[in-house]
């Protein structure tokens, strides 16, 4: 039987080998020097295809959907523009030129040899003795919401929190050094305002929130251009908004400062955990500032712009030198918010766990 015969379709692999038993293999892969996730991913559906390929090749009836996957013997033809149906198939389109450079990179990652003849491109598969190995399903952490420790938590939250200013800046580093000191100052003005959620076997910090109550005079910043308020990414001694102190009755918004949640636990429990925490800090609030009536978020990654929006905030204004938005609800209606209802509107995508797109 001829290769052509038996060709599978590399886009619908995840029909064959499902995303569940995917991201097993690339759990373990992931942390590896050199490794990064969607190297992992690549590498692991490159794998669980050739391996399909051979099976069919010598007239083996597949069995669907594989369980675990078995190493595939000798080298097998691939092409450039299998390749790229293979890796890009749930993103958009990239080319047979970048499929053939990622399958170089994990040549050199020692996990894959390749031959070529003059006419055929052939893959050998080289994959780590304990990835051949059923590998057993490690049971689901847990996660509990908790008030944020600045001597334990400034740290690791400053490492995911500078991630989301990666499109901003070149220097990660230096921003990420910004970051670390501006939550250990906010830490000491309003601490009730500033929540992290947790891995309950760990106690690492895995999303982090500050609602931070503005003073009246720092409220014209909610009607300026946004980049105005940039505080994290900005190499600036000076606060462009002012914290206001508990019992200020004079107090009417408040700004959600920062709200993330690293990316491979962002998913819908989880999200649904911080934002229901959220209200809850909320609600406590309005004891320290019972006329809190405004509540503002600068939006600065393109995928938290469709979790508010999904939530009800309105844009009510947009710089227009970069792509950063003010966006507004009324306190009251956050609130009254359901969020599981709010957040089932979103599409989580497991290939890329930091974002998500709107359903309507």
């Amino acid at each position: 039987m001829s290769w052509n015969q038996c060709a599978l379709n590399p886009e619908r692999l995840d029909e064959w080998f499902p995303l569940e038993q995917q991201r097993d293999y690339v759990s373990m892969l992931v942390g590896r020097i050199g490794f990064t996730r969607r190297r992992a991913e690549y590498f692991v559906r490159l794998w669980a295809y050739l391996a399909l390929k051979q099976q069919q090749a010598s007239g083996e009836k597949l069995k669907q959907p594989l369980a675990r996957l078995s190493l595939p013997e000798g080298f097998i033809p691939c092409t450039h523009r299998e390749a790229a149906e293979l890796f890009y198939a749930q993103q958009d389109r990239g080319s047979d030129r970048a499929a053939g450079m990622m399958l170089d990179k994990l040549v050199a990652l020692g996990l894959l040899a390749k031959q070529f003849d003059g006419n055929t491109i052939c893959l050998q598969i080289k994959a780590p003795a304990n990835l051949i190995e059923p590998p057993t399903k490690k049971p689901s952490p847990q996660f509990y919401t908790n008030s944020f420790n600045p001597k334990t938590d400034t740290i690791p939250v400053a490492s995911f929190l500078a991630s989301n200013y990666n499109w901003m800046s070149n220097n990660s580093a230096a921003v990420q050094y910004r970051i670390t000191c501006w939550l250990r100052q906010w830490a000491k003005l309003y601490p009730q305002g500033m929540r992290v959620l947790r891995r309950c076997d760990t106690q690492n910090a895995v999303g982090f929130y500050i609602l931070y109550p503005t003073a009246q005079e720092s409220e014209e910043n909610f009607f300026l251009p946004p980049k105005k308020s940039l505080h994290l990414s900005a190499a600036t001694e000076i606060d462009p908004i002012q914290v206001a102190p508990p019992g200020d009755l004079n107090c009417h918004a408040v700004f959600v400062r920062s709200w993330m949640i690293d990316a491979p636990y962002m998913q819908p429990p989880q999200v649904c955990q911080l934002l229901e925490d959220t209200q809850q800090t909320l609600m406590q609030m309005l004891e320290d500032f019972p006329n809190l009536c405004d509540f503002y978020v600068l939006v600065i990654h393109p995928s938290y712009e469709e979790l508010a929006s999904t939530l009800g905030f309105q844009k009510i204004g947009q710089d227009p030198s970069l792509a950063v938005y003010w966006m507004y609800i009324p306190v009251e209606r956050y609130l009254q918010l359901d969020v599981q209802q709010a957040v089932s509107q979103l599409e989580f995508h497991p290939t890329a766990a930091s974002s998500w797109c709107s359903k309507s």
